[in-house]
C-alpha cells in the first residue's frame, strides 16, 4: 500500500499554515515554492486537498515523459523532467496537482527564460485570480507540482508538523494494519466480549 497524507475536515479550521510550512520547506532545498497541497473553502468549513498517492495513478498514466512514478510506496513527480504539459493535472481525480511557473531544481541553463529579459516588461502576464491550469508567466517555465511526502525531510511531512490542530495525517502501510486491526477486534469484541481475534486464521 502506497504512503500518503490525509486530512481530518472536522480538525481543519483553514490557517493555511499547512500550505506556508509546504511552500517554505522546499524553497529552503532549492524546489519550486509553490504549496503541494491546498486549503479549500464551501459552506461546511475547510479542509486541505493534496495528492492521494493512487495505487493505480492516472497523472503516471498520462505523463507523456514518464516524469511521475512509483517509488518507496508514494507516487512521485520528478520538477526537472517535467515539461508542463499540465495532463497530469487534468487527470487527477482530486484536483491535487497544480503548475506552477519556476524553474524546477537541475534544470538546464538554456530553459531558464524563453524571451531576453528587456523584453519581458513589454508581456502581460495573467491575472492572479485565474486558474493555475490556464495561467501564464512570460518567460518562467511551467512545471507540475504535488505532494511527494517531503522525502527530503527526515522528520516527514512538514504540513503534518506544523498543523496546529492535528488535522494531518501521515499514513503509511503499518499504520493501516494496526488500524484495521484495532477495528477488527473491536468489532469482535462487540459481538460477544468473551471473543478474542488474537490467533485467528483466515477463514475461522
Amino acid at each position: 500500500m502506497n504512503r500518503f497524507v490525509i486530512a481530518e475536515p472536522r480538525k481543519c479550521i483553514g490557517c493555511n499554515t499547512c500550505m506556508a510550512a509546504c511552500s517554505e520547506a522546499h524553497k529552503k532545498v532549492g524546489l519550486v515554492a509553490q504549496a503541494r497541497l491546498t486549503v479549500v473553502r464551501d459552506d461546511d468549513g475547510t479542509a486541505p486537498v493534496l495528492c492521494r498517492h493512487c495505487e493505480d495513478a492516472p497523472c503516471a498514466k498520462v505523463c507523456p515523459v514518464n516524469a511521475i512514478v512509483l517509488k518507496d510506496n508514494a507516487i512521485m513527480l520528478n520538477e526537472s523532467t517535467c515539461i508542463g504539459c499540465k495532463l497530469c493535472g487534468l487527470a487527477c481525480p482530486f484536483g491535487a496537482i497544480t503548475p506552477a511557473a519556476s524553474e524546477p531544481e537541475a534544470l538546464p541553463d538554456c530553459y531558464e527564460n524563453y524571451i531576453p529579459e528587456s523584453l519581458l516588461s513589454d508581456l502581460p502576464s495573467s491575472a492572479p485570480s485565474m486558474s493555475p491550469f490556464l495561467a501564464w508567466n512570460p518567460g518562467r517555465k511551467v512545471i507540475a507540482t504535488k505532494c511527494d511526502l517531503c522525502s527530503f525531510r527526515s522528520e516527514g511531512p512538514a504540513c503534518v508538523h506544523s498543523c496546529p490542530t492535528n488535522a494531518l495525517y501521515f499514513i503509511d502501510g503499518s499504520t493501516m494494519n494496526s488500524a484495521s486491526k484495532l477495528k477488527q477486534e473491536a468489532f469482535v469484541s462487540s459481538l460477544d466480549p468473551s471473543n478474542d481475534i488474537n490467533g485467528l486464521q483466515g477463514g475461522e
